[in-house]
């Protein structure tokens, strides 16, 4: 089964970050906190990259 990534479930605003923890089998806090940090010290790039993120970034389906 080959793992694809998705917007979570377990969202704060879009999913995004949530996504990416899920992907990479990881603590979704910590990847938040490692992305508020760089968005922080790339001067706020991230607030550009997160909704370009959110729009290209598939949303999860549920089955059923």
């Amino acid at each position: 089964m080959t793992k694809k990534l998705y917007r979570s479930d377990d969202r704060m605003l879009g999913g995004v970050c949530a996504g990416l923890a899920e992907y990479l089998d990881t603590d979704p806090t910590a990847v938040r906190l490692l992305y508020a940090g760089l968005t922080f010290f790339t001067a706020f790039s991230g607030v550009i990259l997160y909704p370009i993120l959110w729009i290209i970034m598939p949303e999860k389906r549920q089955n059923g």
